[in-house]
């Protein structure tokens, strides 16, 4: 996600770059001459090769004009080559101390290389350059400082995104979230812990203390958690899948059954309590019933694995051997070739 979100500001970027030049002149820039319109222009459009072509000779010149090793940096950013990225932007702000963009995507790019306590500096300075004018080194900054365990500036970072006091149960409760996101699930229960210890009714919270406990095996807690915010947000259909989800795991199959109906009700545009519910239509030696939810969530996502799984599970209980046959075959055609499929169960 982190990914995708980057790159998209980045060909934002291109594009109003390219769309502002074309905008002063309806005819092709003369072929003649490299300038650094025509390289925009051509990277706004995807046409990174020949827009690296005019930057490379334009790079050639002395001095060389400004903005050109910006552009390589973000071209080389956009291919993943992060080394001559960083490299680009530090040729970048040398030229131009000022230059806050190749700032960022210079801490953007040492992020991407796993290089975190080397990004932060930049990322920090880039943010104080221009204050508030761009949420994205706000929240690559959170990110690293969480990546360094540094988490009240993550939290303060985040909360800044989201015009959030940076100490108010808000702001713990969105950085538990992110914390969560990132696999760091004891960060995420003391942020969620300290935003309830705050506001004790702030929606959300129980919810991710729930999810953290299930993320660490904790299935009884989870459901304890998960109950203290149906008390609190009743109406919330995530709520339910999860606590369908933990009450399939500790075999209470009833009460799973009641909860993923209400998620159903509430969200019946999501596959996952469908899938949930055919397999407790299974575990309770319901087959017929459990091909009804799973043929469901198959017709909403075809890719999903671990539908076909089930409905190969059900198919084999109704005696419908080529069917379970088939969907068995589907699960090691989505896994991949040479991937182990789901066992038989």
């Amino acid at each position: 996600m982190f990914r995708k979100f980057v790159l998209a500001l980045v060909f934002l970027f291109l594009v109003l770059s390219g769309t502002a030049q074309e905008q002063q002149s309806s005819t092709p820039a003369a072929a003649e001459q490299p300038s650094l319109e025509q390289a925009q222009q051509l990277a706004g459009r995807g046409r990174l090769e020949q827009a690296m072509a005019q930057l490379d000779a334009l790079a050639k010149q002395t001095p060389e004009p400004a903005g050109v090793e910006r552009l390589r940096g973000i071209i080389f950013y956009q291919q993943e080559k992060f080394p001559e990225a960083i490299d680009a932007f530090t040729k970048a702000v040398a030229q131009d101390p000022n230059d806050r963009e190749s700032m960022e995507m210079h801490g953007v790019s040492l992020f991407r290389m796993g290089h975190v306590p080397e990004a932060i500096p930049l990322l920090e300075k880039a943010r104080a350059a221009v204050a508030s004018a761009n949420i994205d080194p706000d929240y690559v900054l959170a990110l690293s400082y969480a990546d360094v365990q540094r988490y009240d500036d993550s939290r303060h970072a985040f909360a800044t995104q989201f015009g959030f006091a940076p100490d108010s149960p808000q702001a713990y409760l969105l950085a538990g979230r992110m914390f969560l996101r990132r696999e760091l699930r004891d960060a995420a229960g003391e942020q969620a812990s300290k935003a309830l210890a705050l506001d004790p009714r702030l929606p959300l919270a129980h919810e991710l203390l729930g999810e953290v406990a299930l993320a660490r095996g904790d299935v009884p807690g989870a459901i304890r958690e998960l109950e203290a915010e149906r008390a609190l947000n009743p109406l919330n259909p995530d709520l339910y899948d999860r606590l369908g989800d933990a009450y399939l795991r500790t075999g209470q199959l009833a009460q799973a059954q009641q909860a993923l109906n209400r998620a159903v009700l509430l969200k019946p545009y999501a596959t996952g309590p469908f899938i949930l519910l055919g397999e407790v239509f299974l575990k309770m030696n319901q087959p017929i019933q459990a091909l009804h939810y799973l043929d469901h969530a198959v017709r909403m996502d075809p890719s999903n694995y671990i539908t076909h799984n089930l409905l190969g599970q059900a198919y084999k209980a109704v005696g419908d051997r080529a069917a379970a046959n088939r969907e068995f075959r589907t699960v090691v055609q989505l896994q991949g070739q040479g991937q182990p499929a789901p066992a038989e169960k």
